[in-house]
């Protein structure tokens, strides 16, 4: 059995692998999409940006540190923080789970990351990018989050079991 110690440096080194991953592959799907129903590839993620910048990130088409580099960091830093709820609640699970088993849980990680994001958090604080995209889009973003999430849980758990 894990110490407390172990199984918090097990969920922190999770929570960074799988939020890195769904945070990647989420920004693949914004790029994508956002190239497909608005001409810029960027556009989606820019829009993250409001928080700080305000309407005017919604307007910005083009890469810019400003809006680009605030967003996507806003974007990333956010996949860590629900991947570290999800990895400590994968952690908990003995024995490890299966692919399919990891994507369920992924997949309810991410609708409860998705109701939260669209219902309880302020206007200011909501991603952006539904400004963007057609409720299609969004799911793809967020399934394609779903899957990173349990493809970095699945990967952190194997490189963990190896000696």
């Amino acid at each position: 059995m894990k110490t407390m110690t172990e199984r918090q440096l097990s969920v922190l080194r999770t929570g960074l692998i799988a939020g890195t991953f769904a945070s990647i592959a989420s920004t693949a799907a914004l790029m994508l999409c956002g190239r497909r129903e608005v001409g810029s590839m960027v556009a989606p993620t820019n829009a993250t940006s409001h928080w700080l910048w305000g309407s005017q990130a919604f307007e910005v088409r083009r890469p810019t540190l400003k809006h680009t580099g605030l967003g996507y960091a806003t974007h990333h830093a956010s996949a860590i923080f629900w991947a570290l709820i999800y990895a400590w609640m994968h952690t908990s699970r003995h024995p490890a789970q299966s692919v399919p088993a990891a994507l369920a849980s992924a997949g309810t990680a991410t609708a409860l990351a998705c109701a939260v994001d669209y219902t309880i958090i302020p206007r200011r604080l909501m991603p952006g990018f539904e400004q963007h995209l057609s409720k299609r889009s969004l799911g793809i973003v967020y399934g394609l989050f779903a899957i990173g999430l349990a493809a970095g849980c699945v990967l952190a758990e194997r490189s963990a079991r190896r000696p």
